[in-house]
C-alpha cells in the first residue's frame, strides 16, 4: 500500500476515535478542579494525598469521568492526529504551538542534543545487563547531568533566577504557619562561593530553571534508552541519525533498523499520548524534588524512579504475558470467569482516574489492530485482546467503570514496532520527560517547597530503658 495513503489512514483512525469519544463524553469541565483558585483551598484528602490540590497548572487536564485528556487547551485526539512529539513538547514547555521558525529552531536543538557521546561512554562502563532497564535509564540521566553541567566536579554559582527563589522556600518555621506560611524564611543560606565557572547556559525562563538542561533531557533520554537496550544485548550503541525525527531516532537506536514512515508516525503518536498526564505519581515526584531547588536532572531522575514502580509504569509488558497465557479468543470467557472469581486484577483495565475509556486506549486500540494486519507475530495476541476487552467491558464496564487503559494496547503497538518488552516502560519515561520538565518549569515560577504533614498515631510518655535492663 502507498505509504502516503497509510499515513492518512492512521490519521483517520485517530480522528474517528476522537469523534466517537466526543459523542460519548461531551460535557462541561469539572468546576471544582478547573479555573483560578483563591488560596487556601478546602478539599477532601484521602490516603496518598488523594483529592489534595497541590498547585495550579495550565499544562494539562485529565477528566476521568468523561475520558478527557487536554494539553494546553488542545484535545489529545487532535494532537495525536496532527502533531508530532517535537511540536507537542514545545507546546507543553512554552504554552503555545510553535511557528515554523520556532519549531525549526527547536528541532535543531533537539537534533544537536540527541548526541550524548560522553554520557554513553560513561554508561557503557556499567553492568547494564545486570540492572533493570529503568535503573539504567535513571543512571543515564545522572550521567547526563555530570556530562552536561559538571555539577559534581565543583560548586556552581547560583544563578540570579534561582537566588530569587531562595528565601521564601526553605523548610522554615514561618512556612509551617497556617494557612500559607510566612513571607520570608527564618533561616537563609549564604550565597555559595564562586568557584569553578560553569559552562551551563544561564536560565532564561522566569522560573529560573535551566532551559537548555530541559532540552538536553527531552532530546537525550531517547538516545540513552537506545543505548541501554543495545548494551543489554551486547551490542554497541548507535549514534542518532540527524535525518530522522525524534520518534524515528528512538526506534532506530533501540532496534538498529531505520523505521519506515508508517512505523515512525505510529511511534510519534505513542510519544504524544504519553507526554503528560496530570499530577500523576512520577510528575509529583519530580515536582517535590524540584521544589527543593535541586536541579532538573535530579528531578527527572525522581520521576524515572517513581515510574519504575509496578503501580505506575510497566503494566503494558505484563499485559503481553497475560494475553499469551489466555492464548486464544475462545479461552477468554472461561479465563475471565476464573480471574473474576479469584478476584485477580485483569491487567490493562481500570485506572485511578478514568471511570470510562482512557482516551489514549481509544487511539492505541485501532493502531494495534492496524499493525496486527501486517505483523503476524502480533495478530493472535490482538485477537485475544479484542475478545478480552469485549468480555471485561460487558462484565464490569457499566457496573464498575472498568475499561481499557493506556497499557492494554500499547505493548502490542510496541511489539509490532520491534521494541523489546523490557524497554516498554523506558519508552514511557522518554516521552514523559517532556511533561516533567514543563511542569517543573511552571511550578518553579511560584515555588513553594512541598511539606505535607502526617498525623501522629503513636504513643506518648514512654520511659527509656537502659540497654542492659531490656532483656529483663
Amino acid at each position: 500500500m502507498n505509504q502516503k495513503r497509510e499515513l492518512k489512514q492512521i490519521r483517520d483512525l485517530i480522528l474517528t476515535a476522537g469523534e466517537k469519544a466526543r459523542r460519548e463524553t461531551h460535557n462541561e469541565p469539572e468546576p471544582n478542579v478547573t479555573g483560578s483558585l483563591t488560596w487556601p483551598v478546602d478539599c477532601k484528602v484521602g490516603p496518598g494525598l488523594e483529592g489534595a490540590i497541590a498547585c495550579e497548572s495550565r499544562i494539562g487536564y485529565v477528566n476521568g469521568s468523561k475520558g478527557w485528556l487536554i494539553y494546553r487547551g488542545y484535545d489529545i485526539f487532535d494532537l495525536a492526529a496532527s502533531s508530532t512529539f517535537e511540536e507537542t513538547s514545545y507546546l507543553l514547555f512554552y504554552g503555545h504551538l510553535p511557528t515554523c521558525a520556532e519549531l525549526e529552531r527547536f528541532d535543531a536543538k533537539l537534533t544537536k542534543y540527541r548526541h550524548t557521546p560522553r554520557t554513553i561512554r560513561r554508561l557503557y562502563s556499567f553492568p547494564l545487563e545486570e540492572m533493570s532497564t529503568m535503573a539504567g535509564l535513571r543512571l543515564g540521566a545522572n550521567l547526563m547531568r555530570l556530562a552536561q553541567t559538571g555539577l559534581d566536579k565543583g560548586r556552581r554559582p547560583v544563578s540570579p533566577g534561582v537566588r530569587a527563589l531562595i528565601g521564601s522556600d526553605e523548610d522554615s518555621i514561618p512556612m509551617e504557619t497556617s494557612p500559607t506560611g510566612g513571607k520570608q524564611a527564618v533561616y537563609e543560606f549564604s550565597q555559595p562561593a564562586k568557584t569553578a565557572p560553569s559552562s551551563a547556559p544561564s536560565p532564561t525562563l522566569s522560573s529560573g530553571i535551566d532551559e537548555a538542561a530541559c532540552h538536553h533531557l527531552i532530546a537525550g533520554m531517547g538516545t540513552i534508552c537506545g543505548a541501554v537496550a543495545r548494551i543489554r544485548q551486547s551490542r554497541l550503541p548507535l549514534e542518532p541519525d540527524p535525518e530522522l525525527s525524534h520518534a524515528g531516532n528512538l526506534l532506530y537506536v533501540i532496534t538498529g533498523r531505520r523505521p519506515d514512515p508508517v512505523e515512525e508516525r505510529i511511534m510519534d503518536v505513542a510519544l504524544v499520548l504519553h507526554a503528560d498526564h496530570g499530577m500523576n505519581a512520577s510528575t509529583f515526584a519530580a515536582l517535590v524534588v524540584a521544589s527543593t531547588l535541586a536541579d532538573i536532572y535530579f528531578a527527572v531522575g525522581a520521576g524515572i524512579g517513581a515510574l519504575s514502580g509496578p503501580l505506575h509504569g510497566g503494566t503494558n509488558e505484563l499485559v503481553l504475558g497475560m494475553l499469551e497465557e489466555i492464548e486464544h479468543p475462545r479461552h477468554v470467557k472461561a479465563w475471565c470467569r476464573t480471574a473474576l472469581k479469584e478476584k485477580r486484577k485483569i491487567l490493562g483495565f481500570g485506572h485511578r482516574v478514568y471511570k470510562t475509556y482512557d482516551p489514549r486506549a481509544r487511539i492505541l486500540g485501532p493502531l494495534a489492530k492496524y499493525l496486527s494486519r501486517s505483523h503476524p507475530e502480533v495478530r493472535p495476541l490482538y485477537r485475544v485482546a479484542e475478545a478480552l476487552e469485549k468480555e471485561v467491558v460487558r462484565s464490569l464496564g457499566a457496573q464498575k467503570g472498568i475499561f481499557p487503559n493506556v497499557d492494554f494496547y500499547s505493548g502490542l503497538v510496541y511489539k509490532a514496532l520491534g521494541v523489546p518488552s523490557e524497554m516498554f516502560t523506558p519508552l514511557f519515561a522518554v516521552s514523559r520527560v517532556s511533561g516533567w520538565t514543563a511542569r517543573v518549569a511552571e511550578y518553579l515560577e511560584h515555588n513553594r517547597i512541598f511539606r505535607p504533614r502526617a498525623v501522629y498515631v503513636g504513643e506518648f510518655g514512654k520511659q527509656y530503658v537502659p540497654l542492659d535492663d531490656r532483656d529483663a
